[in-house]
């Protein structure tokens, strides 16, 4: 039965799971689903986080979350990118064919892929090739993690859906603005912005191409209702809050 915020249904497209090497945070799948359900979350994205222990071991614990609660949860795949080249795309196939992903994750903050390098088309070739979205973290993190950098692979790869994660937060975010208006397969995911940042990048990029993501389970309720009490008309603010998550990672496919 969806779990409908002041009339809105709600698609958490950036949750991690799972523990962080760098950090040391721990995130399981009880925690995720109380505050899932304390702010109304109808669905969230499981994401690794970008540094791990063992990354297959993280896949398979996404995998074992979205099997249990099929309803609640999409999993995604992040693999280290300097991996040898054979081993990724393994392991990639993998994650599509076997355990059900529906992204890739790049965190250039710890991955720093240079996504202008041709060298790296590679990553963007083989989320394609298995009908992943890919989501890059952007914002802290530069150079590699300037939104401007992915307007050089979307182009490139036309049909790849590219989201831009954090939206550069608020101090890239006019650049998210730039990237999305010039590539129109570029999509952005608006946590860590204020309301405003959220309304100047409505005047440039359609909500089609806006979600909501929260990161962290303190972040959730803040994350998700600041776009529900925003002043917006119904129909944008539905795109924002589920569709567009719900189309990407959940029917998403190649020229559809």
């Amino acid at each position: 039965m969806p779990r409908v915020k002041d009339g809105f249904r709600l698609y958490d497209t950036h949750v991690h799971l799972g523990r962080a090497r760098h950090s040391g945070r721990t995130q399981d799948v009880d925690l995720l689903l109380r505050s899932m359900d304390r702010a109304g979350v109808d669905r969230s994205l499981l994401l690794p986080f970008p540094v791990v222990d063992d990354y297959r071991a993280g896949h398979d614990r996404i995998a074992a979350a979205v099997k249990a609660h099929p309803d609640r949860f999409a999993g995604a795949a992040c693999l280290y990118p300097f991996l040898p080249e054979q081993e990724f795309r393994e392991e990639l196939k993998r994650c599509a064919e076997e355990l059900g992903m529906r992204a890739l994750k790049l965190q250039p903050q710890y991955q720093p892929l240079n996504p202008v390098s041709g060298r790296h088309d590679f990553l963007f070739a083989a989320a394609l090739e298995r009908r992943l979205p890919v989501i890059v973290h952007t914002g802290s993190g530069a150079p590699f993690a300037l939104p401007s950098l992915y307007i050089v692979p979307a182009r490139k790869f036309p049909d790849l859906p590219i989201i831009l994660g954090h939206a550069g937060g608020s101090y890239y975010y006019l650049e998210t603005i730039v990237a999305a208006s010039l590539c129109p397969n570029i999509f952005i995911e608006l946590s860590s912005l204020m309301p405003h940042h959220i309304l100047e990048i409505l005047g440039h990029v359609p909500p089609e191409r806006l979600m909501v993501g929260s990161d962290l389970p303190e972040s959730v309720e803040t994350e998700m209702h600041k776009v529900v009490l925003m002043d917006l008309a119904r129909e944008v603010k539905e795109a924002i809050l589920w569709e567009t998550g719900q189309r990407l990672f959940d029917t998403w496919a190649p020229n559809q």
